[in-house]
């Protein structure tokens, strides 16, 4: 942490309790972050902290994408703005910034920092999750371009998303060298269908939706890359900073727990003593510390290697797989401290529980992780 880098943790936590917080309930109730909430960010300077100045962004490294990610989920909104967000600023702004050609940069870059338009990244369908390869979705080449034509599922963003990046089979026959990815501009696809917002167990602030592209057509400027079959090779390059990320959520979050935790044990009584007297609280509240302390610490050795270009894509997955992992239990062992409590929703901690669980599952779901890992031994 940098003298810069303290100081944006400062006004980036500032400005999310002064104008995003009291909004959160709001998302909650509306289960989507208002277009409102992206434009303020995007003034403040929260959008695209990582993309170069000279296309609208903060001309930070990915440092500054940790921080400000860090102290939206400090401020609780990690939930649902934050992960809108990463996947808009951190993930879909990156796939344009590496692969896209100078004009696709201008167009679309500026305009992702400053929430006037949403991104979203669309891989998972009905049939095919982790496993990228079995995906159906297919877009045909055709006069100036492509048709697509097949459904996503559980995309983030997927209600307000302006900008889609498609993951579709534009050779059927070549496996994942047939798989490209293409920007559906939502405003002007005509036979693009966006479907139910999703009622998920957690993540309520969060819209994830069902998508339908009906022979949608996509010109084929709008190809990532500059030529077809690229996108397998593109999804695991960048995979890794989304796996970082699920892993400084996770570290954050259960500093939360422990935090809220600790407070309500020091105030709650039960048998004529407080809470936190009893040595059984005492030490579950260690435990957690404990595992707290090791994914901060792992995550910063992952963020350092990240920065200097060493870390792989295996060493990312068990960062990922083994945080995600340690959050469910903190976060459980929290929720059962507050007794019946936990288990009402009013309680953050209700709700940091059931948040916590999607983070087990998406980035790729912990079972995939392990196969990736177990490829190095």
């Amino acid at each position: 942490m940098t003298e810069e880098l303290v100081i944006l943790a400062d006004q980036a936590a500032r400005f999310l309790q002064a104008e995003l917080v009291p909004e959160r309930e709001s998302w909650e109730r509306d289960r989507c972050v208002s277009r409102a909430a992206w434009r303020k960010a995007g003034a403040a300077g929260l959008l695209c902290a990582s993309i170069p100045e000279e296309y609208g962004g903060g001309g930070g490294s990915w440092a500054h994408e940790a921080v400000i990610s860090c102290e939206i989920s400090r401020a609780g909104l990690g939930a649902g703005f934050g992960l809108g967000v990463s996947v808009s600023c951190s993930i879909v702004a990156h796939y344009i910034l590496s692969y896209g050609s100078e004009a696709q940069k201008a167009r679309w870059l500026p305009a992702l920092a400053t929430g006037e338009i949403i991104g979203a990244i669309a891989m998972t369908e009905p049939g095919a999750g982790s496993d990228l390869k079995a995906i159906r979705t297919q877009a045909r080449p055709c006069e100036g371009g492509y048709r697509i034509t097949g459904q996503k599922t559980f995309i983030t963003n997927g209600q307000t998303a302006d900008l889609i990046l498609v993951v579709a089979k534009t050779d059927m026959a070549a496996g994942a060298k047939g798989m490209s990815l293409l920007a559906v501009e939502a405003a002007n696809a005509a036979g693009f269908v966006r479907g139910r917002n999703l009622d998920k167990l957690g993540l309520h602030a969060q819209d994830t939706s069902e998508l339908f592209f009906e022979d949608v057509f996509v010109p084929e400027e709008n190809l990532l890359g500059g030529e077809p079959g690229r996108a397998f090779a593109q999804l695991m390059e960048q995979l890794i900073w989304e796996r970082l990320t699920v892993t400084l959520n996770a570290a954050t979050d259960m500093e939360r727990a422990i935090e809220m935790t600790a407070a309500y044990a020091r105030e709650r009584s039960a048998f004529g003593q407080r809470l936190m007297d009893f040595q059984n609280t005492q030490f579950k509240l260690a435990e957690c510390k404990a595992s707290a302390v090791v994914a901060r610490a792992l995550f910063d050795d992952m963020l350092q290697r990240f920065l200097e270009g060493t870390l792989d894509a295996a060493t990312a997955a068990s960062a990922k797989y083994w945080a995600s992992e340690a959050l469910g239990k903190v976060a459980d062992e929290c929720l059962q401290l507050f007794g019946g409590y936990g288990y009402m929703t009013e309680y953050p901690i209700a709700r940091l529980w059931a948040d916590a669980r999607a983070s087990r599952i998406y980035a790729g779901a912990s079972d995939i992780m392990k196969t990736i890992i177990a490829r190095t031994l």
